[in-house]
């Protein structure tokens, strides 16, 4: 079983909190870097690996540099994100770009980045060629469909995603890119989100390298890069486990040396664009209790809400509740814990086995590190809040502020009223 434990006291967190009222979301610096590590030494193997870090899962250009000083790229999907691994320092062959959907002008810039462009769809090939141009190098994001069984509620099954080419589909583009002139390819998908099943991966992989092996064979094109997307989970509840990389590693490992080495397609470029697992577990939202009501259940109020946190309510996800200080009470009371929102899926938790809680309480809701702050939004006039960066040395660095009331009427005119 996985604790569930805080980078910092009590103590400390309420110093942090004189200076920073909550609500607000605190990231773990010293172990995210261990994080991105432990990823690129597990696959230390491989003739050349790249993390493309997932931007949408934590946005933040503090984030994006700590991850790029580490060694890992960016996994970018609309001009904006282009624009903050630009800003960050990453560009070219650091960034991959993989949207869907696309509007000219964010393949212009990724094209004058220099990003690797991951296209969609078939018809994007002459989208991309008519406003950008055609690069030498191109990827193409494969989508499986009922040759692949699973998915889940993020993502879906993969005859039911709107994502990707089908395989018909994919050799086609590849016919079509070499005669426009693209003579480096790439190859991507991402069928699942938030897996912990390590097997699922592996056969992804599997998949993948024997895709690989036939449009050699059949179009005499080497394929020099594969990303493999992200999707691998964490473990929100205690009792989950995370995912072992090192032996997900030598799973891949395996079926590399079975498909690629075997059929003298070594060496092949291997990539992830892993956002959640590289810094979920690692992000922290801070709230204070404002109220308590009791009627049909009991209910605890947060000066946080769903646009703070979305995943409760739209997924119905599990996120661990910590009582600052009250660690070791007896989890004897039974809670709704939510927010002010005008929307009754409002609620960080339900039916939620707490210790007792009073007004005034700290509590701290674990596993916001990605598609946390970043899924924020404006309804009922709510206002984004800060992020902070823990440092290793226990020190706090403000790496957004707060939205202000200021912020919420800058792209309104009044004057006409």
């Amino acid at each position: 079983m996985a604790e569930k434990k805080l980078p910092f006291t009590r103590e400390q967190l309420l110093d942090i909190i004189k200076e920073y009222p909550t609500p607000f979301h605190i990231y773990d610096e010293a172990a995210i870097r261990a994080n991105a590590r432990k990823l690129l030494e597990a696959f230390s193997w491989v003739p050349e690996f790249k993390e493309f870090f997932a931007v949408k899962a934590t946005p933040n250009p503090y984030i994006l540099k700590i991850l790029q000083e580490e060694g890992c790229g960016a996994d970018c999907s609309s001009l904006s994100e282009l624009m903050l691994a630009e800003r960050a320092g990453i560009c070219g062959g650091e960034i991959m770009f993989s949207s869907n959907d696309t509007p000219a002008i964010d393949y212009v810039k990724a094209r004058e980045l220099k990003a690797i462009i991951n296209l969609d769809d078939i018809t994007h090939i002459d989208y991309l060629d008519q406003h950008a141009g055609i690069p030498e190098l191109l990827c193409f994001r494969y989508n499986p469909g009922p040759l692949r069984e699973g998915g889940n509620a993020i993502i879906g099954n993969p005859e039911e995603s709107k994502y990707g080419l089908t395989r018909k589909q994919l050799f086609d583009a590849f016919k079509i890119a070499q005669a426009k002139g693209v003579r480096r390819f790439g190859l991507h998908t991402m069928v699942i989100s938030n897996e912990l099943d390590p097997d699922y991966f592996i056969e992804t992989a599997n998949m993948m390298f024997e895709l690989v092996v036939e449009i050699y064979s059949t179009l005499g094109i080497k394929v020099e890069l594969v990303n493999f997307g992200g999707g691998i989970g964490i473990p929100y509840r205690p009792v989950e486990e995370a995912v072992d990389l090192f032996n997900l590693s030598k799973g891949i490992k395996k079926v590399y040396e079975q498909k690629i080495v075997a059929n003298g397609l070594h060496p092949l470029k291997l990539a992830m664009e892993s956002g959640r697992m590289i810094t979920g577990p690692y992000g922290y939202l801070v709230a204070t209790v404002l109220h308590k009501k009791e009627i049909y259940k009991n209910y605890v109020g947060l000066d946080a809400c769903m646009a703070n946190l979305m995943r409760p309510g739209i997924y119905g996800a599990y996120h661990h509740i910590t009582v600052l200080g009250k660690e070791d009470w007896t989890h004897g009371s039974i809670y709704d814990v939510t927010g002010s929102l005008c929307e009754n899926n409002d609620k960080f938790a339900i039916n939620r086995k707490l210790p007792v809680v009073e007004i005034g309480d700290i509590l701290v809701i674990h596993d916001t590190g990605a598609h946390g702050h970043a899924m924020g939004f404006n309804y009922n006039g709510k206002l984004r809040s800060a992020e902070l960066l823990l440092k290793a040395d226990g020190s706090v660095e403000l790496i957004r502020r707060a939205e202000t009331i200021d912020d919420y009427f800058a792209t309104l005119d009044f004057s006409g009223l």
